[in-house]
């Protein structure tokens, strides 16, 4: 807002002088614009012809071009690298004194963000190639009558270590699985969704029968009656005896998936 103000006071100066009003007084008179303003830019206008900002009348960066490439080196190397980090390390490599305040303006000028990375499942080159054949194998199906369902898990103590990344190049990291974790079991669909499932113990063929009796048939068949069908993964529980017995007995429709 500050400096919207500004350029709109230098413009009207800048107005006046160009219509024949030279005196500051006399543009004071007119605009109300502070006197001392007024003879500023007109100072400026008479040496330059020009209101506009003059740049670099700012203290000068003391990021060098060196510093600035061994900035940017120390960043590939290691992503997760902090601000006073770098600092220790440019300090100590180029004889000189630096604030991490001004390694951190120089890298954000350098369109750098800092971001926790995207979590992406391990998938090995035969997941993928029994994806994209799933895929193509069922490309005219009519999904209106199925029922999505999967489990997750909210990792209590997830990896927060931030990473430098170029804006809007956001990284990503493949993620282990955690053991210390909420899971839970939901399932949507094109007329809507069942509940969300929380729990916290160990799932086994029989806890996810409970699953399927307890939220998934009552749900589906509220949404659709009998004419729905089931899609989930080949997790060793929704292929356990158990589990395949409860679904045959049921008469539930699976869609096989495509890890196997």
């Amino acid at each position: 807002m500050v400096n919207q103000r500004l350029e709109a006071q230098r413009q009207t100066i800048l107005h006046h002088w160009l219509n024949g009003t030279k005196s500051a007084k006399e543009i004071q008179q007119k605009t109300s614009i502070p006197l001392r303003t007024i003879e500023r830019n007109l100072k400026k206008l008479r040496e330059s012809g020009s209101v506009e900002h003059r740049r670099g009348n700012g203290r000068p960066s003391k990021v060098t071009q060196n510093l600035s490439r061994a900035i940017g080196q120390h960043i590939h190397r290691n992503t997760a690298i902090s601000t006073r980090q770098l600092q220790v390390k440019v300090e100590k490599t180029h004889d000189t004194s630096i604030s991490y305040v001004s390694i951190w303006r120089h890298i954000k000028k350098k369109d750098y963000e800092s971001s926790v990375p995207l979590g992406t499942p391990m998938l090995t080159d035969r997941h993928i190639e029994m994806r994209v054949a799933w895929a193509n194998a069922h490309l005219r199906d009519n999904w209106h009558r199925t029922v999505f369902t999967d489990e997750t898990a909210f990792d209590l103590f997830r990896n927060k270590i931030r990473r430098w990344h170029k804006s809007g190049e956001k990284p990503v990291r493949c993620l282990p699985k955690s053991r210390q974790k909420v899971l839970a079991w939901g399932g949507i669909s094109k007329r809507g969704k069942t509940f969300l499932f929380c729990f916290t113990n160990i799932m086994d063929g029989p806890f996810y029968v409970s699953i399927l009796e307890n939220q998934l048939l009552p749900a589906a068949r509220e949404m659709f009656g009998r004419n729905w069908r089931l899609q989930q993964d080949n997790d060793p529980k929704h292929t356990s005896r158990v589990a395949k017995a409860f679904i045959a007995e049921n008469r539930v429709d699976v869609i096989e998936d495509a890890i196997r």
